[in-house]
């Protein structure tokens, strides 16, 4: 590989971090905001429908955007949109009103959906194409270092510990119940700095760099300005049809398991937040744990052999979340992001094989399959509020979206037309 391709990859390979971080503080934020506006666990998971929403929006549009111009110009506008949303945090701390953090996440997740849109297909086309798969989860492993960050650190900045509600908290406590939710919106506001501040800083660098234009379909990039902008017509491919079909219900798996842990472990098997987040954090180590060992193994096995062995384990998994909860459901949890660790990059790089110069307008379909993060989170959270005695029963609905990978890993990965 050529030192201009290196560095290229290894700025596209920060971007993998960067909306690990963004993305991963969402359960956190779940869970602070489920306390500080007294929310019911369902209207809590909206705060991750705020943010996933932007994903089905905005990649179609994003995808014409980069079609006419560039990859390099996606990511830094990318960067700037939500480096604006993460400063928003501190006029909303001040609002304290619950659709104020929505909006910001729904700007947050507009940035990010520019880069994403972006990078996984970039990736995929720096290098041998043999090797895309195993390339993407490379960088991907990045992605889980995020998660482990945002969740084992940053997250410890965020939740105080302190679990009141207007009826329960202490008459000494300073301001009282105002004084309380001042103090848990405030905390919000420093990983959000920090994010913003990181992303400005990313994108001062993409654009001083010289990142290489892309070839897709025997045409550079911003190359041809009568091509389509958009073209559906690549949804005629059986494979990537699949792919999108089995996107959906990756995400929307994850995002229930991710959304709802740290309710799971403190409403439901009533660990205190300290302990939770520190489960949190094993629990994406696990996550970051799978993505380096599955790279590894991807030298040595087929990406479609390994997705359809680790989704069939994520199944049996959910059997257990779903059968016995507690603390034995929270241990198979930690077991199921281990398992969960590769199937969104090697799903997403089966799905965009051999599609050449309907690369970027395939990518938007993928990323807008990230609208299951919308459906199937706030279903499990209606389920677990309306069962509180077998709230565990939730965890069918993982269940049903890693049988469907399982199925791509098998069958609907296959290029047929």
């Amino acid at each position: 590989m050529k030192s201009r391709q290196k560095l290229s990859l290894v700025l596209i390979f920060s971007l993998f971090f960067i909306w690990a971080i963004s993305s991963n503080l969402l359960p956190t934020m779940v869970r602070q905001l489920m306390k500080t506006f007294e929310l019911s666990a369902f209207t809590a998971s909206l705060t991750e429908a705020s943010y996933w929403i932007a994903y089905f929006i905005f990649p179609i549009p994003i995808a014409m955007f980069m079609k006419r111009y560039s990859y390099k110009s996606g990511i830094i506008l990318g960067l700037c949109i939500a480096a604006v949303g993460g400063l928003l945090f501190f006029p909303a701390s001040m609002i304290r009103e619950y659709w104020a953090y929505l909006a910001i996440f729904f700007i947050i997740a507009t940035g990010m959906c520019f880069l994403e849109t972006a990078a996984n297909p970039y990736v995929t086309v720096l290098g041998d194409p043999k090797t895309a798969s195993r390339r993407l989860n490379l960088a991907q492993s990045f992605n889980g270092l995020g998660a482990f960050v945002a969740a084992m650190f940053l997250s410890k900045l965020v939740l105080s510990g302190n679990d009141y509600t207007s009826e329960t908290i202490p008459a000494d406590y300073p301001g009282g119940w105002d004084g309380f939710v001042a103090t848990e919106t405030a905390a919000m506001r420093l990983p959000y700095l920090i994010l913003a501040l990181v992303l400005l800083t990313v994108a001062v660098l993409i654009w001083a760099a010289k990142l290489p234009k892309i070839t897709e379909g025997g045409q550079e990039e911003g190359e041809d300005k009568d091509a389509k902008l958009i073209d559906f017509k690549v949804l005629k491919r059986s494979h990537l049809r699949g792919g999108v079909i089995a996107q959906f219900f990756y995400n929307g798996g994850q995002t229930a398991l991710n959304s709802m842990f740290l309710i799971y472990c403190c409403k439901y098997v009533g660990l205190a937040e300290s302990r939770a987040t520190t489960f949190f954090g094993l629990y994406m180590l696990m996550f970051l744990l799978g993505r380096w060992i599955g790279t590894l193994l991807m030298g040595r096995f087929k990406p479609q052999n390994m997705l359809t062995v680790y989704a069939v384990a994520n199944v049996l998994l959910c059997v257990i979340v779903a059968v016995f909860g507690g603390m034995v459901g929270l241990y198979a949890m930690l077991a199921i992001s281990f398992f969960m660790s590769i199937m969104y990059p090697t799903q997403f790089s089966l799905a965009i094989e051999d599609l050449g110069g309907q690369t970027k307008s395939g990518s938007a379909f993928l990323v807008m399959a990230i609208v299951g993060n919308v459906v199937v989170p706030p279903l499990t959270g209606l389920i677990m509020d309306h069962n509180p005695g077998i709230y565990h029963i939730a965890y069918i609905l993982p269940l049903i979206c890693f049988a469907v990978c399982a199925w791509y890993g098998w069958k609907g990965h296959v290029i047929k037309d």
